[in-house]
């Protein structure tokens, strides 16, 4: 039986963060006092802090962060006054998630679930979804987006960060365009023969259509977004964009 890349992805993780992966490295309590104390950032892509606009006041809101562990955002939110559940797939991250609460006293809801399934949660449990760049490791993100509308509630607030087709194209140094699209290493094995060899898990390409697309199909309304860079490497240098940031509501 093929092994389910979500299983693959979840794995891979795990590795990254024993190797000192800069998105696993939860917040200090340094951090923690200074959010309390309204000295905070967070980030749906690599780059560019949210804007605090988008997130509004989070006192006794009901938030959810999708596949968003490893104790950098939720405990921010938590310090802010919301009440945070967390889901993700990698274990080590939501280690991370429940060593910072329990150092810092909060409560957090912890659930370690696929977000290719369904969500665990009822019909609009949620005010604010915050979803980081996370869905370049699955294959379709519709059903996603769909999950999100279901799980908000009127008026509630889908904040996502996107990683576009862009990075997909190239080679390894950024230089040449060498892949043709979708990316998708379920179906192509020069593309899996790629991650492969950079430890990079299992990652897709998405069109706009499919991400931002997706977001209106499933009934949301499209209010800002941004776009930002990877941080590094060459198109990084010549600020080509590779991401997105979207403020939507239901």
């Amino acid at each position: 039986m093929r092994e389910n890349y979500a299983d693959i992805n979840a794995s891979t993780i795990d590795r990254w963060i024993d190797e000192g992966w800069e998105w696993g490295i939860p917040i200090s309590h340094e951090s923690f006092e200074k959010a309390k104390r309204g000295e905070w950032e967070v980030f749906l892509t690599p780059t560019k802090p949210v804007p605090r606009a988008w997130l509004g006041d989070l006192h006794g809101k009901k938030v959810l962060g999708l596949a968003s562990g490893g104790g950098q955002q939720m405990p921010v939110f938590a310090a802010l006054g919301a009440e945070c559940t967390v889901l993700d797939y990698s274990s080590r991250q939501l280690e991370s998630e429940r060593a910072v609460s329990e150092r810092e006293g909060y409560a957090i809801d912890i659930v370690r679930s696929d977000m290719t399934k369904p969500l665990p949660f009822a019909d609009e449990s949620f005010d604010l979804i915050f979803h980081p760049v996370s869905n370049c490791y699955v294959r379709e993100v519709e059903p996603i987006w769909r999950e999100c509308f279901r799980v908000l509630r009127p008026g509630g607030t889908l904040l996502a960060g996107m990683d576009h087709y862009v990075n997909y194209i190239t080679d390894d140094t950024e230089t040449r365009i060498v892949n043709s699209l979708p990316f998708d290493p379920l179906t192509n094995p020069e593309h899996r023969r790629q991650l492969e060899a950079t430890d990079s898990g299992m990652q897709f390409s998405h069109t706009i259509t499919e991400q931002l697309g997706g977001q209106l199909a499933a009934g949301f309304t499209l209010l800002e977004l941004y776009e930002d860079t990877n941080g590094e490497g060459r198109l990084h240098e010549m600020n080509i964009p590779t991401f997105l940031a979207s403020r939507s509501v239901k």
